[in-house]
C-alpha cells in the first residue's frame, strides 16, 4: 500500500527514555552541586512540579529506583535514608562533559598529539615522494615502487632503481605532560556568575579526553586558592569555591613540582582562572591584598612564569574575565612566559582548551 501511517506520538520513543531524559538533567545538577545527591534530587523534583518531567508511568520514586538498581547511587551508611555518588556516576559526569564540549571529536588514536614534523615517524599519512638519503627502509611503499619500476623499465627489464622508490610519509607524535590548575577562590562566584561549574565541566572533559584517547600523556589537576594542593580525577565533581584569595604562585610552584617528575619533554600548564593574583604565602603568615594589583604579589607571580619558561614548561592562561587592566596583567604574564592567553567566556571556554590541547603548536623536542 502507497502512502503514510499514522500513529499516536509516544515520547518515550522520540529523543530517549524517561530515565535517560532525566539522568541527564540529575548529572547536570550533580555538577552544579558538587555532589550533593540529596540537593540535586530536591532540585529535580522542584523541576519536576514547574515541568512535568515526569509522569504516572514513570514517577521520581522509579526514577529513583533505577538510578540505584543501575549502580548511579548508593546507601550512604554514615546517612541512612540518604544516597551517595558511585564510581559509575562519577565517570558518567565526565562522559557527558566530554561529549557536550568535544561532541564532534574523531577518535585519533592512543594519547598522541601532532608535531609540525615529517618524516620518520609512527604515523602513516597519504602523501608520497621520491627516495631521499637518509630514508628508512621501513617508510618505502614496495607495491607502488615496483608498479614505478614497470612503468619505467617495463616487464621484460625489471629493475628497481633508486628513481623508481616511492616514500611513505610519516608525522611524529609526542606525547605530553599536562598540569590544569583551577582556580577556587571565592571571585568564582562572586556577582551572581557560577563560574566553577563551567570549569569543572571542563576539566572533568580533559580527564575524560586523556584518560581514553591519550593514554600516553599524564594529566594532574591542581586546584588553588589561599593555598594550592593536588586532587584526583574523580574529585572533580565535588569541588566547591572557598573563603579564599588567589594564591596562583602557590599554585605554579606545585605544578612545576609536579611536571619536574615526569618523563615526557612536552610539558605544559592549563590555568583556568577569572581573577588577579591577591595572596602569597610567607612561612606561616598569609600576604593579602584584594585592592588593585599588588605589586609585591605580582612580581613573585611573574618570576613563576620566567621559571616555567626556563624549564620549558608552557603556561595557557583561559582569562573568565574582562577587566582591562586584568588583561593587562595577563598580557604581562604570557609574554614573560611566552605562552599563550585566551580572554574567554563560561560558553566557549571549552572550545578554546580543546582546540589549544589537541593542535599541540609547540615543536617536538629531541
Amino acid at each position: 500500500m502507497i502512502g503514510y501511517r499514522f500513529t499516536n506520538f509516544i515520547p518515550s520513543l522520540n529523543g530517549g527514555s524517561p530515565f535517560e531524559k532525566l539522568l541527564n538533567i540529575f548529572m547536570q545538577l550533580l555538577n552544579f552541586t558538587s555532589g550533593d545527591v540529596a540537593e540535586a534530587l530536591r532540585i529535580l523534583n522542584e523541576l519536576d512540579r514547574k515541568y512535568n518531567l515526569t509522569s504516572d508511568n514513570f514517577g521520581m520514586g522509579d526514577f529513583i529506583q533505577e538510578l540505584k538498581d543501575k549502580g548511579y547511587l548508593k546507601e550512604n551508611e554514615n546517612s541512612p535514608g540518604s544516597f551517595l555518588m558511585t564510581a559509575k556516576s562519577e565517570q558518567e559526569i565526565r562522559r557527558r562533559s566530554l561529549e557536550e564540549i568535544f561532541g564532534k571529536l574523531k577518535k585519533t588514536g592512543k594519547g598522541n598529539h601532532q608535531t609540525p614534523f615529517a618524516g620518520e615517524g609512527d604515523e602513516k599519512t597519504s602523501d608520497r615522494r621520491g627516495f631521499q638519503f637518509g630514508d628508512s627502509f621501513e617508510q618505502i611503499d614496495m607495491t607502488a615502487s615496483i608498479k614505478n619500476s614497470q612503468i619505467q623499465h617495463g616487464i621484460k627489464d625489471f629493475k628497481l632503481t633508486e628513481e623508481d622508490l616511492e616514500i611513505e610519509e610519516r608525522e611524529y607524535k609526542t606525547s605530553s605532560s599536562t598540569v590544569l590548575m583551577i582556580d577556587v577562590s571565592h571571585s568564582m562566584i562572586l556577582y551572581g556568575e557560577d563560574r566553577i561549574t563551567p570549569a569543572k565541566k571542563v576539566a572533568m572533559a580533559l580527564a575524560e579526553l586523556i584518560t581514553t584517547q591519550f593514554t600516553k600523556d599524564t594529566l594532574d589537576i591542581i586546584v588553588f586558592g589561599n593555598d594550592a594542593l593536588p586532587i584526583e580525577i574523580k574529585d572533580i565533581p565535588y569541588l566547591e569555591v572557598g573563603p579564599y584569595h588567589t594564591n596562583t604562585v602557590a599554585g605554579l610552584e606545585l605544578a612545576m613540582d609536579l611536571l619536574r617528575r615526569k618523563k615526557n619533554k612536552n610539558k605544559q600548564i592549563f590555568m583556568i582562572t577569572d581573577g588577579k593574583p591577591t595572596c602569597l604565602k610567607e612561612g606561616a603568615r598569609y600576604y593579602k591584598n584584594s585592592f588593585g594589583l599588588d605589586r609585591k604579589i605580582v612580581n613573585k607571580t611573574l618570576d613563576r612564569a620566567a621559571q616555567c619558561r626556563k624549564l620549558g614548561i608552557t603556561i595557557t592562561t583561559f582569562m573568565i574575565a574582562r577587566d582591562p587592566y586584568l588583561q593587562q596583567f595577563v598580557r604581562e604574564f604570557t609574554k614573560v612566559n611566552q605562552g599563550r592567553a585566551y580572554y574567554s567566556s563560561l560558553t566557549n571556554l571549552g572550545e578554546y582548551l580543546f582546540e589549544d590541547f589537541v593542535r599541540n603548536r609547540r615543536k617536538m623536542v629531541r
